[in-house]
């Protein structure tokens, strides 16, 4: 079972698609959305949403990493075909995967997602349709006043 809002968050490292590690404790407004595999087309419809969401998300304080099972490699090569400015992070062995709850299913996660904040689950997404995914999100954190847009 993922956890669940209310839950505290685990600190996780990861390398990212540069190859450099990256420790999150979740204090910051961040979202942190699994999904199963690089270049395929749901999951390329997610990450370029998000991308075309990114500035509004930095607008308002709230990070973004996105996490599957594939390496350093596919991921950097995913962000350059893709452009994607936000920190994909490799987690081969499931240990992120793990750490929130998301069960590993033929090599891959499915898609999930954790809004995240104050060292605690904000949210939690289950079998998430990657079209709108991002929009939704950003929403709910606005709605919810978790975070908010300068004026």
């Amino acid at each position: 079972m993922p956890l669940a809002a209310g839950d505290d968050a685990p600190t996780v490292t990861a390398r990212n698609q540069a190859g450099e590690e990256r420790t999150l404790a979740f204090e910051e407004p961040t979202v942190l959305y699994f999904y199963p595999r690089d270049d395929t087309p749901g999951c390329t419809i997610e990450a370029n949403q998000f991308q075309r969401e990114l500035e509004t998300y930095r607008e308002a304080d709230v990070g973004v990493y996105g996490v599957s099972t594939d390496d350093v490699d596919s991921h950097r090569d995913f962000c350059e075909s893709e452009g994607l400015e936000f920190d994909l992070l490799a987690d081969p062995d499931g240990e992120i995967a793990d750490a929130f709850g998301v069960e590993i299913q033929g090599g891959a996660a499915p898609r999930t997602t954790f809004l995240l904040a104050d060292g605690d689950v904000q949210a939690v997404y289950e079998g998430v349709d990657p079209d709108g995914h991002a929009r939704d999100v950003l929403m709910d954190a606005l709605d919810d006043g978790l975070v908010t847009l300068p004026e």
